[in-house]
């Protein structure tokens, strides 16, 4: 196994190298454009890096990564158009270069060339890896749509915020590792397995995701610390303070959440003392470190040497720690 900068860097030189622009060029430049956009590639990465854990080579799985890569980047242009996203990585998002028309068929485009990537593979591994990716793709929309049906519901449940997560987030994270292991053609259970560890270690990354919008450092979060609560979404740490909060607390939540200031920032120190009164920031944090916890106990199931799985267990911790 090597680091994961070394696979970094490999996929990044095959995007590079396989990146053209065909015509028609209104359908393909919005392709390459989302593709060069940048980003950690860190699912595309965990395919490679999968794969070598269970003696594959990388190199065959360069096509397979390609296509989480292509499908994540499809359903970030569709879904700066149903948000109505200006922005994406700090540049204009496909349907504001373009338009929408142009985004939604450019997307398409990218879906149904993500499933030609896997023509390369033999009859066997090819129909895994397809029936796979389409059970994906379709859990990638039944999660974007529980999280636009949440918008307007006043009451979601714990149990159905995480299934949204999972779907919408965890289940790619999953599918790029289960991928690579069906590539090297491990077993069954170490398939299972490693997927586990993807989907517990995607939703603890989504938890953590809700905790650091609110509690993240302003000077290294990237973007603007409070931004759910603004945005009144039904987070993690809100479903938990409603879950543990004093009637009287619930309502002043409730009408916290019903409102839009042209300031907001009383809005997020309110909202953000009750989530620390509450006990829903303790009880985030402990949901963080129970999936991450998880993830790391199906990797530990691995039949395989401690020393080749230390990179996983290296790229979870590194995962779970950061601050931004």
């Amino acid at each position: 196994m090597q680091a994961v900068a070394f696979y970094q860097s490999e996929f990044i030189d095959y995007l590079e190298k396989t990146l053209e622009t065909k015509e028609p060029k209104n359908l393909y430049e919005p392709v390459t454009y989302i593709l060069g956009l940048g980003g950690k590639r860190l699912r595309p990465v965990l395919t490679l890096m999968a794969t070598e854990l269970f003696d594959g080579n990388y190199r065959q799985a360069l096509n397979a990564a390609m296509a989480v890569e292509v499908f994540h980047n499809f359903s970030l242009v569709h879904d700066d158009i149903m948000d109505g996203a200006p922005l994406r990585r700090g540049n204009q998002t496909v349907h504001e270069k373009w338009d929408i028309n142009t985004g939604i068929l450019s997307g398409d485009a990218m879906l149904i060339n993500a499933y030609q990537l896997f023509e390369s593979h033999d009859h066997d591994v090819f129909k895994e890896l397809v029936q796979l990716f389409s059970k994906t793709a379709v859990a990638v929309c039944e999660g974007q749509q529980y999280d636009v049906d949440f918008e307007t519901r006043d009451d979601v449940t714990i149990p159905e915020y995480l299934k949204m997560i999972e779907y919408k987030t965890a289940v790619l994270v999953a599918c790029a590792l289960k991928m690579g292991a069906i590539i090297a053609k491990t077993t069954l259970k170490n398939q299972e397995l490693i997927y586990e560890f993807g989907r517990n270690l995607g939703i603890a990354f989504q938890i953590q995701d809700d905790y650091l919008d609110a509690f993240g450092d302003p000077k290294t979060f990237g973007k603007q610390v409070g931004g759910d609560i603004i945005e009144n979404k039904k987070t993690f740490l809100y479903l938990k303070s409603l879950d543990r909060a004093s009637q009287t607390q619930q309502k002043q939540l409730y009408d916290l959440f019903s409102i839009t200031p042209d300031d907001p920032t009383s809005k997020i120190a309110a909202v953000k003392a009750i989530f620390n009164e509450s006990g829903a920031v303790n009880a985030t944090t402990k949901a963080i470190q129970e999936y991450t916890q998880k993830a790391f106990d199906a990797l530990d199931e691995i039949e395989l040497p401690e020393g080749r799985k230390a990179v996983f267990k290296a790229f979870g911790e590194d995962l779970m720690m950061r601050s931004v």
